[in-house]
């Protein structure tokens, strides 16, 4: 089963939620980490993937009180996407994959935000490029993800 991914939209309160389904599903939360130049596209880090019996719950528990991302994504231009998955199966092993591939990346987020621009990065740029791609494109269930691949 391929997930059919809504598109990337700001998430500035629970109000810009409101088109979010009923339904089962798996969620991204990611924070804009360069703005859009011209002729080009706005880079997002994800930074949170969950799964919910009710996406539309679940997302607008994000701006709850009591919520650990609330005051985040009062701060950052942070911006949601999901995938309705009526089968927990598929859902949890969407989640699983896209939590093991965040683990996997953040080793390589770090060094691409955390080091000074020395020298040619183009090979880390594409890889990070590469690993946004996987997960705003979906994942495919079925198949064995390995971490970092």
């Amino acid at each position: 089963m391929e997930m059919n991914w809504s598109r990337w939209f700001r998430c500035e309160s629970s109000f810009s939620l409101l088109l979010v389904p009923n339904q089962p599903g798996i969620f991204a939360l990611a924070e804009e980490v360069m703005q859009p130049a011209e002729n080009s596209r706005r880079m997002l880090a994800v930074f949170e993937v969950q799964e919910a019996d009710d996406l539309a719950r679940a997302t607008s528990r994000l701006f709850a009180a009591g919520s650990p991302w609330r005051d985040k994504l009062g701060e950052a231009r942070c911006y949601v996407r999901y995938a309705i998955a009526p089968s927990i199966a598929d859902r949890r092993a969407a989640a699983t994959a896209l939590k093991t591939w965040l683990n996997s990346q953040r080793e390589v987020a770090a060094q691409i935000f955390e080091k000074p621009a020395t020298g040619d990065q183009s090979v880390l740029k594409t890889v990070a490029e590469t690993a946004v791609d996987r997960v705003t494109h979906g994942v495919k269930l079925g198949k064995a993800v390995t971490a970092g691949a």
